[in-house]
């Protein structure tokens, strides 16, 4: 007589392969996949990822941004997109703006003050769910919006998104840095490539350098600072879009993307 718990852990087996079949399918039209993390919040990690996705649709390319901070999905509102996807025969059919695909939590919020209140196990399934059902078509680059910290959303990611690498995001300050310290290492432990470390919020009022020393005492390329300016007072679009400044520093942070990844044997559009 066959055990009941090893048919359970055999089908829990047959699902994962699937599922990861599934996720592999999905995602082999896919040119680069670049997830932007940060160890804490509030270092602007979102507004990073918007602009950066905007700035490479913005460059011609095919680009899609995939939010999967479930807790505080903030892309749709840095985007100012409120189409929500079109769910027909098990697949989500992204919305777009700026040139640039979306899929978000907060298209499936009914209320966008209302918090999620989750367990590990329900994000784990929400990211999947996201992974599996998504038709993003041909995409030169999807820029995946990863929650801050070392959990179980940024570990899901990780484990099941065959990710070309990771974009890390601090500003100036000690702490971020300290923070962005544990992501990076991290990322290293789950044997997934850094492609590079972003200042944010550079300038007068927070200092600057602390991003470019991470980066040397990680031993990684400094992909360049996003200076703190009056133009992100403009929510109207991307401010990629509407500043020439700011659009100079994501073409020199692109630049370094596309060396970095070069270098560790992923070429990139």
């Amino acid at each position: 007589m066959a055990n009941p718990q090893e048919n359970a852990r055999l089908e829990q087996i047959k699902r994962s392969w699937q599922q990861k079949r599934q996720i592999t399918q999905r995602l082999d039209q896919i040119k680069t996949k670049v997830a932007v993390y940060s160890g804490k919040g509030g270092v602007g990690k979102t507004t990073v990822a918007v602009n950066l996705a905007a700035a490479l649709a913005h460059e011609g390319h095919k680009v899609g941004l995939l939010d999967v901070d479930i807790d505080c999905p903030n892309v749709t509102k840095v985007l100012g997109i409120s189409d929500s996807p079109v769910v027909e025969n098990g697949e989500i059919v992204p919305s777009e703006r700026f040139g640039v695909k979306v899929v978000s939590m907060a298209f499936f919020q009914e209320n966008e003050e209302e918090a999620i209140i989750w367990r590990g196990p329900m994000i784990h399934n929400a990211i999947s769910q996201f992974l599996q059902m998504t038709d993003w078509g041909d995409l030169d680059y999807l820029v995946v919006d990863l929650p801050p910290g070392t959990s179980d959303a940024p570990l899901t990611v990780m484990q099941t998104l065959p990710l070309d690498g990771f974009v890390v995001v601090t500003t100036p300050q000690q702490l971020a840095g300290l923070d962005a310290r544990r992501c990076i290492n991290m990322i290293r432990k789950l044997k997934v490539n850094v492609v590079g470390v972003v200042e944010n919020f550079t300038g007068e009022m927070f200092g600057q350098g602390g991003g470019e020393n991470l980066a040397t005492e990680m031993d990684l390329p400094f992909l360049g600072s996003i200076a703190l300016r009056p133009d992100y007072r403009d929510t109207s679009q991307p401010t990629v879009l509407g500043s020439p400044e700011v659009e100079k520093e994501y073409k020199h942070i692109i630049k370094g993307i596309r060396e970095s990844l070069e270098k560790l044997g992923k070429p990139t559009a």
